[in-house]
C-alpha cells in the first residue's frame, strides 16, 4: 500500500472514530467578527477554548475574524498563530511597494527626483485612480505564507475544520460567503476595507470587506449546521455626541453605524444555547497592530468570564487528543512543482513573465526565491497585484500558478517630487518635478518617460526605453535633455566673485545590459551644447555655445533600500567620459568619476559612509564640466558651489538614530565630511583638505526626509540648512 493510500485510510478511520464520539455532543460553530487589529483578541479566545478542551466543528469569520479563523481552521495551533502575529511586520502589510531593492537600476536612477507615485493613471479619456489606497500586494505575500499548509485545499470543507469567509459584493451590497478557491485570496477579499484596499475580483464579482454586509455571520454558521454558536463580537461601539468632533470621527461613526446595524441583526439570531463573548477592548483601536500580546490577553480574559457557559462543551482528554490529531493530519505541504502556469491577460508577450520566474519544475517550491521574483515583477510598475497560488496536479505533484492583474488605471502613470535646500543665509534651491511614464508600448515592454522640473534648476528629459529581449537584460535608450544650472565662483576668503547661468541641451543614445536586479552597464553617445546665458561679476566662462560630443561608459551597482535614508545596501559606480572633437566636441579630455556608498544598521542606529572622486585624466574639461561641492552633505559648512574644480574628492560618514514609533518616526544624528576641489588633482594635499562637522535632525515625509542641520568647518565658520528630499546618489550624476 502506497504512503498516500495509507494516509487516506488513517484519516478515514480517525474521522469515523471522531464521528462516533461527536454524536454525543452538539456541533459547535465559532463565529468571529471583524474589527481590524482588535481581531487579534480572537486568538486569546481560541487559547481558552483549547485550555478547556472545547472542539470547534465550524469556523466562520469576517474581515480580521476571517484571518484568525482561517489559520485555526487550517490546523495551525494557537501558539504558532500568536507567534506569527507578534513577529509580523504590520507596516509592510499596508504598503504595496516591496522595496527599492526590487526595482531595476533605471527606475532607481530618478526615484529621488520623483518619490511620490500616488497611483494616478492618465489616458485619452482623462485621469484615473486605483480602487484603493493600497492594492494589497505585500498583504498577499503575507497571507500566502500564513496559509501555505492549506495551499492545495480548494474546498474549505476539506480543511481541518470546515471554514467560511464572508465578504461583500461591491456592486449589490450583498454578503458573499466564500467556501472554496484559494484560502489566502478568500481572506484578502473578506478584509478588503473599502477605499483603503482595492477590491478583490473573484468569480466575476468585486469583493470588499465583509463587515459592510455581515460583520458577525451567525446566520452563515447556522446554515452550516452549527447547533451551538460561540459568537465573538469586537465591533466598535458608537461614539457619544461629544466624541464626534472632526472629519475622521464623523467618517468613523458612519462606518461603525453600518457594521453595528448588521451585527445587531445577527445577534437576534442567537438562542439560549449560544454563547456571546464581548472582550473588554476599551482604549484599543482597530489600528493597534503592535499591541498583539495585550489583545491576546484581553481576548482570553473575555472568554474566561464565560467559562461557566462554555464548560458543558468540553470533552474528555482522550476525545480531545483524537480531535487534535485529526486537525494535525490535515496539515500538509505542497509536493514537487510539476508545472508552472502563467495566468496573464496583459498586453505584454507571454514570455515576458515566464522569463522572470526562476522556479524550476521537478523541484520543491522555493518560496523565498519565488517571492523575490514576484517582487521584481511588481517593481517594474506594470501590475496592480502579482501573486501566486498552488493547485494539485497529477501524480501527487503541484502546479504553480502565477497571477498578474494589470493596473486598471494604467498604462500611463504620473509621479511627482519636490526638493528644497536653504542655507538660511544666501542660497535657496526649490524645485517641483513631475513625470509621465507610458508603459507596455510593445510586446517587449517598451516605455517612454518624460520628466519636467521647474524651479531654480529647470530640467526636462524625455527618453525611450526599448528592451531587446523579454528579460530586459539587454536594452537600448534614446533620449533628449535640457537643464539649467547656476554656478558660482568664490575667492580665497569665501566671497562670491561671479555667478554664471549655464544651459545645457543634449541628445543621447545608449545600449546596455542589466547585471542582476541591482547592476547595470551601459555605453552612451551624447551630442549637445552648453551656453552661458548670464554672467554676473568677473568673467570666468567663455561666451557663446560650447559644443559637446562624448562617449560615456557607466557601470553601476545600487542595492540601497531607500533613496534618501538608507538602512542597508550600497551604491557603487564608475563612469568614464571621453570627450573628442571627432565626436563633435569643442573640448578634448578624458575624465573618470567614482562613487561608493555603504550603509549598515543595528537596531535603530544607521551608519552611512561615502567616498566620491572625480578627475580629468587628460586635457581640460572647462567650467561647464566643473564638479560642485558645498551645500548640504557636500561639505555642509560651505556654500553651494563654493568648492568647485575639475578634480574633486569627498569622503564622509554619518550616524543616524531613529526615534518614535512605526507610524511617526523621527531621527537625529551627526556627520563628518572631508574633501576639496582643485583645477588638477596634482594640487591635492592633506593640509588643504576642507573639513565639516554637522548635527542634524529630521522627520520622514512622503516627499522625502525633512531635515534641519547645522555645520562647522575647519575655518571656524558655521552654516545652517533646511533640506527636503536630499539623496546621496545625486552626486554621481
Amino acid at each position: 500500500m502506497s504512503a498516500l493510500r495509507y494516509l487516506v485510510v488513517v484519516v478515514a478511520v480517525l474521522t469515523a472514530i471522531q464521528a462516533l464520539a461527536d454524536a454525543d455532543r452538539p456541533k459547535v460553530g465559532l463565529v468571529l467578527s471583524g474589527g481590524g487589529a482588535k481581531g487579534m483578541a480572537h486568538v486569546g479566545i481560541l487559547r481558552v477554548l483549547e485550555e478547556m478542551k472545547i472542539p470547534v466543528d465550524v469556523v466562520v469569520g469576517t474581515s480580521a475574524g476571517s484571518a484568525v479563523g482561517a489559520l485555526y481552521a487550517s490546523g495551525m495551533n494557537v501558539h504558532e498563530i500568536e507567534e506569527r502575529f507578534i513577529e509580523m511586520d504590520w507596516v509592510s502589510s499596508f504598503r504595496d511597494d516591496p522595496g527599492r531593492a526590487y526595482r531595476p537600476v533605471r527606475r532607481k536612477r530618478e526615484d529621488w527626483r520623483f518619490p511620490v507615485a500616488p497611483g494616478i493613471g492618465i489616458r485619452a479619456d482623462g485621469l484615473h485612480l486605483g480602487g484603493g489606497i493600497i492594492t494589497g500586494q505585500n498583504l498577499g505575500f503575507i497571507l500566502n505564507e500564513l496559509t501555505r499548509s492549506a495551499s492545495l485545499v480548494e474546498d474549505f470543507d476539506r480543511l481541518a475544520i470546515p471554514f467560511r469567509a464572508v465578504a461583500t459584493d461591491l456592486e449589490t451590497g450583498e454578503q458573499v460567503v466564500i467556501g472554496s478557491g484559494n484560502l489566502s485570496e478568500a481572506i484578502r477579499a473578506s478584509m478588503s476595507i473599502p477605499g483603503v484596499y482595492a477590491p478583490v475580483a473573484l468569480d466575476g464579482r468585486l469583493l470588499v470587506d465583509g463587515g459592510v454586509a455581515n460583520n458577525l455571520p451567525v446566520s452563515v454558521a447556522r446554515e452550516l449546521g452549527a447547533e451551538v454558536i460561540i459568537a465573538v463580537d469586537i465591533t466598535d461601539p458608537l461614539l457619544e455626541r461629544e466624541e464626534i468632533r472632526e472629519a475622521f470621527s464623523v467618517v468613523g461613526q458612519l462606518t461603525t453605524m453600518m457594521t453595528r446595524r448588521n451585527t445587531e441583526q445577527q445577534l437576534e439570531l442567537l438562542t439560549d444555547r449560544d454563547i456571546l463573548i464581548r472582550p473588554d477592548l476599551e482604549g484599543l483601536s482597530s489600528a493597534d497592530f503592535y499591541q498583539a500580546p495585550a489583545l491576546f490577553e484581553l481576548g482570553a480574559s473575555g472568554a474566561r468570564k464565560h467559562a461557566g457557559e462554555l464548560r458543558h462543551l468540553s470533552v474528555e482528554e482522550s476525545q480531545w487528543i483524537r480531535y487534535r490529531s485529526r486537525l494535525q493530519m490535515h496539515s500538509s505541504r505542497p509536493g514537487l512543482i510539476t508545472s508552472v502556469r502563467i495566468d496573464d491577460q496583459s498586453r505584454l508577450a507571454g514570455d515576458f513573465l515566464r522569463e522572470r520566474i526562476r522556479q524550476k519544475t521537478g523541484e520543491p517550491l522555493n518560496v523565498n526565491l519565488l517571492e523575490e521574483d514576484l517582487k521584481r515583477i511588481y517593481g517594474l510598475g506594470y501590475y496592480e497585484t502579482v501573486s501566486y497560488s498552488l493547485a494539485p496536479s497529477g501524480a501527487g505533484g503541484t502546479e504553480l500558478v502565477i497571477r498578474v492583474r494589470e493596473k486598471s488605471w494604467g498604462p500611463n502613470y504620473l509621479s511627482f517630487g519636490l526638493n528644497y535646500e536653504d542655507n538660511l543665509e544666501n542660497e535657496t534651491r526649490f524645485n517641483l518635478a513631475t513625470s509621465l511614464r507610458m508603459t507596455g508600448l510593445n510586446a517587449l515592454g517598451g516605455e517612454w518617460a518624460t520628466g519636467l522640473q521647474l524651479g531654480t534648476q529647470p530640467w526636462v528629459r524625455t527618453e525611450w526605453f526599448q528592451p531587446l529581449d523579454y528579460g530586459f537584460k539587454r536594452f537600448l535608450t534614446l533620449g533628449g535633455e535640457y537643464s539649467r544650472e547656476s554656478l558660482s565662483a568664490f575667492d580665497g576668503e569665501g566671497e562670491r566673485i561671479t555667478e554664471v547661468d549655464i544651459t545645457s541641451r543634449q541628445v543621447d543614445l545608449a545600449v546596455g545590459t542589466e547585471l542582476g536586479v541591482n547592476g547595470e552597464i551601459r555605453l552612451e553617445y551624447m551630442r549637445g551644447y552648453a551656453t552661458v546665458d548670464e554672467q554676473v561679476g568677473e568673467p570666468v566662462a567663455p561666451s557663446g555655445s560650447i559644443q559637446s560630443g562624448n562617449l560615456n561608459l557607466r557601470l553601476v551597482h545600487d542595492s540601497l533600500d531607500d533613496a534618501f535614508l538608507p538602512k542597508s545596501g550600497g551604491f557603487a559606480g564608475i563612469r568614464g567620459r571621453f570627450e573628442r572633437p571627432g565626436l563633435g566636441s569643442d573640448r578634448d579630455f578624458d575624465s573618470v568619476r567614482i562613487m561608493a556608498l555603504g550603509t549598515a544598521s543595528w537596531r535603530k542606529t544607521s551608519i552611512t559612509g561615502l567616498l566620491f572622486g572625480n578627475t580629468v585624466t587628460r586635457g581640460v574639461a572647462g567650467i561647464e564640466n566643473s564638479v560642485l561641492l558645498g551645500g548640504f552633505r557636500r561639505l555642509s559648512a560651505y556654500s553651494q558651489g563654493e568648492v568647485a574644480g575639475e578634480d574633486a574628492v569627498l569622503a564622509s560618514v554619518f550616524a543616524r538614530q531613529e526615534f518614535g514609533g512605526p507610524y511617526v518616526p523621527w531621527f537625529a544624528g551627526v556627520g563628518f565630511e572631508s574633501g576639496n576641489a582643485w583645477s588638477s588633482l596634482g594640487d591635492a594635499r592633506w593640509n588643504n583638505l576642507l573639513h565639516s562637522g554637522s548635527v542634524f535632525a529630521g522627520v520622514e515625509t512622503f516627499l522625502g526626509p525633512l531635515q534641519i542641520a547645522t555645520a562647522y568647518n575647519n575655518e571656524a565658520e558655521w552654516s545652517a540648512y533646511l533640506s527636503l528630499g536630499f539623496s546621496f546618489t545625486r552626486l554621481f550624476d
